[in-house]
This record gives structure tokens, sequence and C-alpha cells, in this order.
């Protein structure tokens, strides 16, 4: 079984489809983990009645922050950090249990129109969203039955879309993470410690930690992406309706530059050799 943690704040349209397309295409049983930052809309009911993990803050926290909250509640030794504007594809679980086997990761990321196999075809895939989404956004907001359209739009049948994708790339992997989508092994948050709650940036973070780790005692890889298994991202809807780092705890928060220092240089240096 996996757990799966998701953080929210409002957005009730999206958290709808988000839950409607996890149990639609889960094969196995999921723990799932909703923290939510005192939504004010309907979200925070609507998970209470489909009988989830419900962790409620007072205000509206970090990204981090929220993942440490969930992985001290998570029952499962596989956990998926998953953020609320996501859209899993068929079988997408399964195939990540085989190809985490496969390849011996401990942490795994998911292709998304954010990042797939390389620059010119996210730049594509980029592109192509952004001038389906922007102007329906514009036009009629980010209603449910809008969203659904966008994703239609983008790519007319989402299964046939996905299963020749996992056709073309089924068990290629790549260096790298999406940061909307990680999974982990607890043996791999062992050995590199939970999330830093001082960076809003937690997940590239967590890219370094991984990569540090692999090169100082190579007893875990680094974050690579399953090319395979695609998921599709909407994008920082959150965000919009808010000024930058609108978090309780915006003063702990620090750079990836502060933390890591010219160390972070090397690191990413590291992966072009």
């Amino acid at each position: 079984m996996i757990s799966i943690i998701t953080s929210i704040h409002n957005q009730y349209a999206m958290n709808r489809l988000y839950f409607e397309y996890l149990e639609k295409y889960t094969v196995h049983p999921y723990e799932l983990i909703i923290i939510d930052n005192a939504s004010t809309d309907e979200s925070p009911a609507f998970f209470r009645n489909k009988g989830v993990k419900l962790i409620t803050n007072d205000g509206n926290y970090s990204y981090p922050h929220c993942q440490n909250q969930g992985i001290a509640a998570a029952s499962h030794n596989l956990i998926a950090f998953f953020n609320n504007d996501l859209l899993v594809s068929p079988r997408w679980d399964e195939k990540l249990i085989a190809l985490m086997t496969e390849h011996q990761l401990d942490v795994v990321s998911f292709a998304t129109n954010d990042r797939i196999e390389n620059d010119k075809a996210t730049f594509r895939l980029r592109n192509r969203w952004k001038w389906i989404k922007t102007p329906l956004e514009f036009l009629f907001g980010n209603g449910y039955q809008n969203l659904r359209l966008m994703h239609r739009l983008m790519y007319s049948n989402w299964e046939a879309w996905t299963a020749h994708r996992s056709q073309q790339f089924g068990h290629k992997v790549l260096e790298g993470f999406s940061g909307s989508c990680i999974a982990s092994t607890r043996n791999a948050l062992e050995k590199t410690g939970t999330w830093d709650e001082r960076l809003q940036a937690a997940d590239f973070d967590f890219y370094l930690r991984t990569k540090k780790r692999n090169l100082a005692f190579g007893d875990i890889k680094p974050i690579h992406i399953l090319l395979g298994v695609y998921f599709h991202h909407y994008g920082r809807l959150t965000f919009k309706g808010m000024k930058h780092y609108p978090f309780v705890d915006k003063m702990n928060i620090i750079t990836p530059e502060e933390k890591w220092g010219k160390e972070m240089d090397a690191l990413l240096q590291d992966i072009s050799r």
C-alpha cells in the first residue's frame, strides 16, 4: 500500500477532480492523507465525507511543513507527495512499484507537462498547455467543468494518450524530478531526512540531498523521473490568489542558495558529466 500526502488550501473544484482521478486510476489500496490549511470552501467537508485521513491546520502553512505532518501520520513504507492540482494516469501505482523495483530506486518522480524526456519536448508540451489554459482560465475561471475542458483539449483521450506514452517510454528513467509529484520509501527518508521546513523549494532541496547522499555513500540513487508514467499538472492554481510566501511560517523560509552555497553548483554540475 501507498500513503499519499496532499496539502490543500481551498480549490474545491480541483480537489474534487484530483480525488476522482485517484479513485479511478489507482489499482492498489491506498491511504490518502489531506493536510487542510484553513480552507474556507467545501474542501474539508468533501474529503471528510470520503473517509480520508484529514489533518486540519489553523492557518496556511508552507509545503514542507505539511509534508512532514503527513509523514508523521503515514502508515506505509512507500509515501507519495502529490500536489492537489495533479491528475494521475491509469495504473500509475502498479507501474511505480514495478519500475522502482526494476531500477532499484528509493525516490522517484513522474513525467508531467513540467518535465519530460528532454528540453525540446518539455517546451512543446508546456507551450501547448499555456495556449489552452491561459484563455480558458481568463474567460471562465477554475470551476470544475472548465478544468475538465482544459484537460480534454490538452489530451483529447487521456487513457489513449498516456498509454501511447507508456509504450514509448515504459521502462526508461531519467535523473531529475517534477516537483509536483515525488514518491519515496521510508528507507530514503531515513537516510536523507524529511523535508527541510526552511525551504519552500523543498522538492529541489530533496533532490540535492538524494544526489549528495548518492555521491557520499552510494546507498540510494538520486531522484529519477519515470518517463513512462505521466501525470497532468495544472500548475500553481492556489498561488494565483495569494501574495508571495503567504504562509504562517513565512519568516522561516530561506532560498536553496542560502542553504547550499557553492555546494549546490557542484552537485548540479555533476549531472552534466
